[in-house]
């Protein structure tokens, strides 16, 4: 890095970087090589179907399980808990080489009958330790877990849904992420729900909770998507992926399928491409192999026919996978990534700071990279000047001073001290074009 006198900026959205491997035969194959998997929700009980497993074994890279995980299949009666069909999922997975996603640790619907009886303190307690127990369970063998489920509602509100579990407290979902990560910290965890796969109000509603667990350090790490979709395709899939990936966490498609008709086979391919296009949307997973595995009866929504024959649709999937896209970052971990050729190291006792925004007509994210020179770091400030016109409308991960023209930003409690050497990242959103000229760091 530069001196904290003459700190550097990098204003850029990611840069593609096209995969130049031979062309892959198969979707896990060829996700893969832009370091993404390509899975499937998969059902201990079409494990004996010599065609299911040979397509699930052959083609995909991950595997969730379609229920098996989730309350009232991993604790029928409270405090006696049975793993066995879980297991087996898992044993699939890892038997093939696959990630295993675990799904899903707390949801309202399918509660056991106990948990559904329960309310106030009692059923917190209770849904705490289900999500200990379970996570400590299968601790160290899950890649990312769905700590919780569908927590927001529908319409326009971009609030809460009324569940039994949200009336124990509007915190009961950081509770639940912060006891997944004491029971199991290698597991990246994950939010996830259904009709957020366009910028809308209940998207916005889960971008804010994000926002806000990030600010706080609550352990959030992924967002899942869940793309059940119709005939078409919000407009702004991809940006909305992108603003969450922007937040700091990664993002996942978690349950795609898609009703068939004359579109399937390019709306599968715009979800690839898009996920392709934002280097922390780390995979993909389709709900089920073939259209007679899929719960949407008639719709015909999945890669595979009832036979096991591949669809246009899979054809569509695997060009899009094999023409490549941004490498994801984070998988597999690069624990000493290169200096980046316009980023030279960090000299000198102070801080720089670097800033990437995605912008769009009106609006930006910014995710500003604080790093420490040659000492630690106990407290940072970072100034930054705002074009005319612009305004700050959120912060997280910092405290800021003026919201126009000249603004400046501190460290919060989580993140003021860091390693010489070391790096830490906050964001802000803002109208207009964003900061064009150089941030400055300074240490204290």
């Amino acid at each position: 890095m530069l001196s904290a006198a003459s700190a550097g900026v990098v204003l850029a959205a990611s840069i593609a970087v096209v995969g130049t491997a031979e062309a892959a035969s198969t979707l896990g194959a060829s996700a893969a090589q832009t370091g993404r998997y390509y899975g499937a929700a998969i059902a201990a009980g079409r494990l004996g179907d010599s065609t299911y497993t040979r397509i699930l074994n052959t083609e995909f890279n991950s595997v969730t399980p379609e229920n098996e995980m989730k309350w009232d299949a991993t604790e029928p009666s409270q405090g006696r808990f049975t793993y066995t069909n879980g297991d087996r999922i898992l044993n699939q997975g890892l038997s093939n080489g696959s990630k295993v996603r675990g799904h899903a640790l707390l949801w309202h619907a399918q509660q056991p009958g106990w948990a559904q009886a329960l309310s106030g303190s009692a059923l917190r307690n209770a849904a705490i330790n289900h999500v200990t127990q379970v996570a400590t369970h299968y601790k160290g063998k899950i890649y990312a877990w769905d700590v919780v489920n569908e927590a927001f509602a529908d319409g326009g509100s971009g609030g809460r849904r009324d569940s039994n579990l949200q009336r124990t407290g509007n915190d009961w979902i950081e509770a639940a992420f912060r006891a997944a990560r004491a029971a199991d910290p290698a597991a990246k965890l994950c939010y996830n729900d259904y009709n957020t796969d366009g910028i809308n109000a209940k998207s916005t509603g889960i971008f804010n909770m994000v926002r806000d667990f990030k600010s706080r350090g609550v352990p959030i790490d992924c967002v899942g998507f869940q793309s059940h979709l119709g005939t078409g395709i919000d407009s702004t899939y991809q940006a909305n992926l992108k603003r969450f990936a922007d937040l700091g966490v990664d993002v996942q498609i978690t349950e795609l399928d898609i009703e068939q008709g004359g579109n399937q086979a390019n709306i599968y391919s715009t979800v690839t491409k898009a996920c392709l296009a934002v280097s922390r949307c780390t995979g993909i997973t389709v709900w089920g192999i073939r259209d007679t595995d899929s719960w949407r009866t008639g719709a015909n929504p999945l890669l595979f026919d009832g036979s096991g024959n591949k669809k246009p649709a899979y054809t569509a999937v695997l060009n899009a996978l094999n023409a490549g896209g941004t490498t994801n970052p984070t998988t597999p971990p690069v624990t000493s990534p290169p200096a980046s050729p316009t980023t030279p190291p960090p000299s000198g006792s102070g801080c720089t700071a670097t800033v990437s925004l995605n912008s769009w007509s009106g609006g930006y994210v910014a995710t500003v990279k604080v790093t420490a020179g040659s000492s630690a770091v106990t407290g940072w400030t970072v100034s930054a000047t705002l074009p005319s016109g612009g305004a700050l409308t959120g912060v997280w991960s910092a405290t800021n001073t003026g919201t126009t023209g000249a603004v400046s930003f501190r460290n919060v409690e989580y993140n003021g001290r860091i390693p010489a050497g070391g790096s830490t990242e906050f964001g802000f959103q803002g109208t207009g074009t964003g900061p064009s000229a150089a941030p400055a760091c300074r240490v204290g």
